[in-house]
């Protein structure tokens, strides 16, 4: 029977990458349950599970540079009952092993948990070939896989818990360089729901993972313009908190949302395609436009492809004006 796990927080504010919130919760997890055991591709020190490794070497299984064989072995594990965490880096283990994730694992609806790190330009100076701009588009796209953000490394804490605890696949976004923390603790957090962070009345910024602490700080620098914008932390990608979306279009009128990913099949993406059946308004999607990334501090990349602070606030202003446009208010 599993026990409450007694997740050690950071400070708020602080500077923490999420794959040492992962690892931490992890090892909290670990103490608390044994119903689940990591699958590693010879990357525990990339992802953050170093410490799990450490804590639990019994309960874990080594791969080597085999994502391919790894996502195959997971599906079989998990019917067993026991739950294969599967841990990797996301441009070799979500693009190199989708087809076993799709057809081994969420076909079968198999009770599978991958998490990856090195996702976006967030990834930095390890360059191109590691900066995953294309997982939400191509995990979201499978029928039965739900999709997790994390924004900060305590919020990664309680999400993961939730993860575990959720029948079937899913897979959760992990960031590799150092973010600020935004939640003290952030509480349950429930699969499909997302979260209000500063209401707003004119225009609503819904945005994810690194890109949510850019968004605060972007609303905060409107009001010197006498703009009031909403920001909301999208954690739940697939299924998405429609009734937060919908609250956004009535509330402000005119949506920004903003990702660390390419623009094509993204968050962006995701919640296009519910204001369009809803209530459409005014949508600016700030994300990658369409290209590859290349290596540089990440606060460096963010502003190379225009996913910044200061890329937000022209977004929102651009909305702002087109909803003033149509409306006149």
């Amino acid at each position: 029977m599993s026990e409450s796990p007694k997740f050690d927080f950071f400070k708020k504010d602080q500077e923490v990458s999420l794959r040492e919130g992962f690892g931490r919760a992890l090892v909290a997890l670990g103490k608390a349950r044994e119903d689940f055991f990591l699958f590693d591709a010879d990357v525990a020190g990339g992802t953050g599970s170093k410490p799990f490794t450490d804590v639990f070497p019994e309960r874990v299984i080594q791969f080597g540079i085999a994502e391919q064989n790894m996502m195959g072995a997971a599906a079989g594990f998990a019917d067993t009952g026991l739950i294969p965490v599967v841990v990797g880096f996301g441009t070799f283990t979500i693009m190199r092993a989708h087809e076993q994730l799709r057809t081994a694992i969420c076909y079968g609806n198999r009770n599978v948990k991958i998490c990856c790190s090195h996702l976006g330009v967030d990834a930095g100076p390890d360059g191109a070939t590691a900066q995953m701009i294309e997982d939400l588009a191509t995990c979201r796209a499978i029928p039965g896989l739900k999709v997790m953000v994390p924004a900060c490394a305590n919020e990664i804490q309680p999400m993961f818990e939730s993860v575990l605890n959720e029948p079937g696949p899913v897979y959760m976004r992990i960031g590799r360089s150092p973010a600020p923390v935004i939640y003290e603790n952030p509480g349950l957090i429930k699969i499909g729901m997302a979260d209000i962070l500063r209401e707003g009345e004119d225009v609503s910024i819904i945005t994810c993972g690194s890109r949510v602490a850019a968004a605060l700080k972007a609303s905060k620098q409107l009001e010197s313009d006498s703009i009031s914008s909403r920001v909301i932390n999208l954690r739940s990608i697939k299924p998405i908190d429609l009734d937060i979306i919908r609250s956004c279009c009535v509330k402000t009128g005119a949506i920004v949302t903003v990702e660390d990913h390419n623009i094509y099949g993204g968050l962006g993406s995701a919640v296009a395609e519910k204001i369009v059946q809803i209530e459409p308004v005014p949508v600016e999607i700030v994300g990658i436009n369409d290209r590859f990334g290349c290596s540089g501090e990440n606060y460096e990349l963010f502003s190379k492809y225009h996913i910044d602070i200061e890329d937000i606030v022209t977004a929102v202003k651009k909305a702002y004006k087109r909803k003033k446009k149509q409306t006149g208010r």
